[in-house]
C-alpha cells in the first residue's frame, strides 16, 4: 500500500522537473534578453498562463505527496487515501503530459510551450507511468465510489488537536445553524440573519488571525482555512462573512497605530464591528493603479472622499469601511494611493445608507448571496483625521498587496468548501435516486464524477493548506496562495458542474441546492483576482525569479 506514496513522491519530483522544463521554454519566449518584456508577455498569454496552470498542478502533486506521508506517520493512510491518491495523481500526471485544463475551452498543450520532447520523456518517467497506466482507471474509481457511498472519506486530519477540534465544532455549527437554512435564504435573496453571526461571533470566526491581546483567537491562517471551509460547506456566505472581517484585520495588525489597533481591533474579533473591503471602481476591476476615488484633507484635519466605488460586499450593514482612495491626484500610480479606516453608521431596510455623502444602490446577482453587493456614491463623505490607516500617506497599495497572501489563500478555502458541498449534495441524490431499478452509484459515470471530485477536492484542498503553513511560517508565499486559488475555483466550478449534471433536470430546478452551489461556485473564478489575473501574477512570479536567477549566475561566470 505505502508503495504508492514513493511512487507519488518520485511522480512529483518529475512532474517538478517538467515544470522547471516549460518555465524554461517559456522564459526563452518572454525573456530573449534576459529580462521578462511586458510585451511578449500580453501577446503570449496562452503559454504564460498555461505555464502557471502547469506550476499549480505540479504544486498540486507536491502538497498531496506530502499530505500522504503525513497520513502515513499519523497511521492514518489506509485503502480509501491510496484510491484517492491514485485518481487525483493519475489524472493530474495525465494532464501534464497531454493537455492542462485552463477554463472548459483552453487547454494548454505541449505542442504550444515548445516541450513536446520534455513531455514524451515525461511518461516514460517509471512512477509518472504507474499512474497514468494504474491510477485513474475505471476499477479504482469504482472501487473509490463505493466506498464513498458507505461513508468513508479520505484522512483530512491536520496533526494538530487544536485544529482538528476547531474542524469538529465548525462542521457541527455549520450542520445545525447553516446549512438546513442556507437555500431558503438564498431564494429569498435575503440577509444571513443577525442572530447567526452573533453566534459565529461567539464561535471566534470574525477574530481567527487576531492576536489574543485584542480578543482574537491568536491562530493563524491554517486554522482560518479550516474554518471558512466548513463553514463554506454549508453557504459560501457563511464561510464569506469572515473575509472581510480578516482583510480589515490583518491591515490594521500589520499596519495600523497603536491607537488604530487598540480601538477596532477587540471590536472586530468580538462581531460588534462588520467591515467591507471598498477597493473597486467601476472602471478599473483588477487596475488599482487607475483608483479614481479622491481624499481631500480638509482644513480641520478630517477626510473628504468623492467618487464611485463598485462590487462592496455587505456594504450596507458594515460599520468599517477600509477604503482606498487617491491623495496625491500628481503621483502616479500607485504612488497616490492611501488606505483610510472610515467609520459608517449600519444600515436598515429603511435608510441603508443613513451617513451624509454616501449612498448606494444594490446589485442583483446570480449567487454569493446573504450579504448582498452595491454600488457606492462618495460626496463628501467625511472621515476622521484619525482614519488615515497608520497615519501614512500615501502607503495604502503597499498595505494593501501585503494582505492579498492571505486573502487569497481565505478565497482558496472557500473553494474547497464549496467543492465538499456540491460533492456531498450529488453523493446524497444519487444514493437516494433509482433508474432501472438501480441507484445512480451504480452507474459508472455517475460513480466516475464522484471519485473525480472527492480525488480532485482533496488535492485542491492540501495545496491550500500548504499555502497557509507557508503562511504560518512566516515565509513570503504570494506565488503558492495565487496557486491555491486558480486551482481551488476550477476545482469547485468543476464539482458544482458535475453535481448539476448528477441530478439531472433537477439540477437545473430552483428548489434544489446544487442550483444554489452551482451560482456560488461562479463566483470563485472572477473574485479575489481573476483567474486570468491570477494566472498572469503567477507566471509573471515565477519567471522573473528565472531571470533573476539567470543574471545572478551569469555575474557568477564573468567574475
Amino acid at each position: 500500500m505505502s508503495e504508492w506514496i514513493e511512487w507519488a513522491r518520485d511522480a512529483a519530483g518529475a512532474a517538478r522537473e517538467y515544470r522547471d522544463a516549460v518555465q524554461g521554454a517559456v522564459h526563452g519566449m518572454v525573456a530573449p534578453r534576459g529580462r521578462v518584456d511586458g510585451t511578449l508577455v500580453t501577446r503570449e498569454q496562452h503559454v504564460v498562463h498555461g505555464f502557471a496552470w502547469i506550476a499549480a498542478t505540479t504544486a498540486a502533486l507536491e502538497a498531496t505527496a506530502d499530505w500522504a506521508v503525513r497520513a502515513r506517520a499519523a497511521g492514518n493512510f489506509g485503502y480509501v487515501e491510496e484510491l484517492a491518491l491514485r485518481i487525483g495523481f493519475g489524472e493530474y500526471c495525465a494532464q501534464l503530459v497531454s493537455g492542462v485544463p485552463m477554463s472548459a475551452g483552453e487547454t494548454v498543450r505541449p505542442r504550444a510551450l515548445g516541450t513536446v520532447r520534455e513531455a514524451a520523456a515525461l511518461t516514460g518517467d517509471p512512477a509518472f507511468a504507474r499512474f497514468i497506466e494504474h491510477g485513474n482507471t475505471r476499477d479504482i474509481r469504482a472501487e473509490f465510489a463505493a466506498l464513498l457511498a458507505e461513508g468513508a472519506r479520505p484522512d483530512e486530519g491536520l496533526g494538530d488537536e487544536t485544529l482538528d477540534l476547531v474542524r469538529a465544532q465548525f462542521r457541527a455549527f455549520t450542520a445545525d445553524r447553516i446549512t438546513p437554512h442556507a437555500h431558503r435564504w438564498h431564494l429569498a435573496d435575503a440577509l444571513i440573519p443577525a442572530e447567526v453571526i452573533a453566534e459565529m461571533a461567539e464561535l471566534g470566526v470574525f477574530g481567527v488571525c487576531i492576536e489574543e491581546e485584542y480578543g482574537g483567537l491568536g491562530l493563524g491562517k491554517l486554522a482560518m482555512s479550516v474554518v471558512s471551509e466548513e463553514l463554506s460547506r454549508g453557504w459560501i456566505c457563511a464561510g464569506s462573512l469572515g473575509t472581510r472581517s480578516e482583510i480589515a484585520g490583518e491591515l490594521i495588525g500589520e499596519n495600523g497605530t497603536d491607537e488604530q489597533k487598540a480601538h477596532w481591533l477587540p471590536r472586530i474579533a468580538q462581531g460588534s464591528v462588520l467591515p467591507t473591503a471598498v477597493f473597486t471602481e467601476p472602471d478599473t476591476g483588477s487596475d488599482l493603479a487607475s483608483v479614481r476615488t479622491r481624499a481631500r484633507r480638509q482644513a480641520d484635519g478630517s477626510w473628504r472622499v468623492d467618487g464611485a466605488k463598485t462590487w462592496i460586499t455587505h456594504a450596507a450593514r458594515a460599520d468599517l469601511m477600509t477604503l482606498i482612495a487617491r491623495t496625491d491626484p500628481d503621483a502616479p500610480g500607485y504612488k497616490g494611493l492611501s488606505m483610510f479606516l472610515a467609520a459608517k453608521t449600519r444600515g436598515n431596510d429603511a435608510a441603508p445608507f443613513p451617513d451624509d455623502g454616501l449612498d448606494g444602490s444594490e446589485i442583483e446577482v446570480l449567487g454569493y448571496r446573504g450579504m448582498k453587493e452595491y454600488a457606492l456614491g462618495f460626496d463628501g463623505f467625511e472621515i476622521a483625521e484619525d482614519g488615515l490607516l497608520g497615519g501614512a500617506e500615501g502607503q495604502g497599495f503597499k498595505q494593501l498587496m501585503r494582505t492579498f497572501e492571505g486573502a487569497r489563500i481565505q478565497t482558496a478555502a472557500r473553494a474547497v468548501g464549496v467543492a465538499w458541498n456540491a460533492f456531498d449534495l450529488a453523493l446524497e441524490y444519487a444514493m437516494g435516486r433509482k433508474q432501472f431499478g438501480e441507484p445512480l452509484t451504480a452507474f459508472p459515470r455517475v460513480a466516475d464524477k464522484l471519485a473525480m471530485m472527492a480525488a480532485e477536492t482533496v488535492m485542491t484542498r492540501e495545496l491550500t493548506y500548504f499555502a497557509a503553513r507557508a503562511k504560518d511560517r512566516g515565509a513570503r508565499c504570494d506565488i503558492e496562495a495565487g496557486m491555491a486559488k486558480l486551482l481551488a475555483a476550477r476545482t469547485a466550478w468543476v464539482a458544482a458542474d458535475n453535481a448539476v449534471q448528477v441530478h439531472g433536470g433537477n439540477g437545473y430546478a430552483l428548489e434544489y441546492p446544487i442550483s444554489r452551489v452551482l451560482c456560488d461556485a461562479r463566483i470563485l473564478n472572477i473574485f479575489e483576482g481573476a483567474a486570468e489575473i491570477q494566472a498572469q501574477v503567477i507566471a509573471r512570479g515565477l519567471l522573473s525569479a528565472e531571470a533573476g536567477a539567470r543574471k545572478e549566475t551569469k555575474l557568477r561566470e564573468q567574475a
